[in-house]
């Protein structure tokens, strides 16, 4: 009797183990299940980047204002007449300006000088 019951102890870990470890098992579905939801969650952030590319494109397929708001952004340009002003972060340091080391015209006199109006 006891040795029936090793028997059919024997039989069915034999049996479980195909279940729990084999190709398919639970511990193989619980990994796959894993790498599933990872691989959905970068998917959806690619998702989310391409519909953002894809309204970005055709922005600048119809409008001007994509254009030049990329213009300004990457290449520095600007309208005429407008002022660049551009604004540092508090810990970021200005360059310095080295002075000239040409040396300076005398300063033509008084009655040469003519009044200079700038407009915008």
């Amino acid at each position: 009797m006891r040795l029936l019951l090793l028997v059919l102890v024997a039989l069915a870990g034999l049996i479980q183990y195909p279940l729990w470890m084999g190709r398919g098992g639970w511990l193989s579905v619980w990994d796959m299940q894993e790498h599933v939801a990872t691989q959905r969650s970068i998917n959806d952030g690619l998702r989310a980047r391409n519909v953002a590319l894809l309204a970005e494109v055709d922005d600048l397929r119809t409008g001007t204002e994509a254009a030049e708001e990329r213009a300004r952004a990457e290449l520095g340009m600007m309208r005429q007449g407008e002022l660049f002003v551009q604004v540092l972060p508090p810990d970021v340091k200005p360059p310095e300006i080295k002075p000239s080391t040409k040396p300076q015209r005398p300063a033509a006199p008084a009655s040469n000088v003519k009044p200079t109006t700038y407009t915008r």
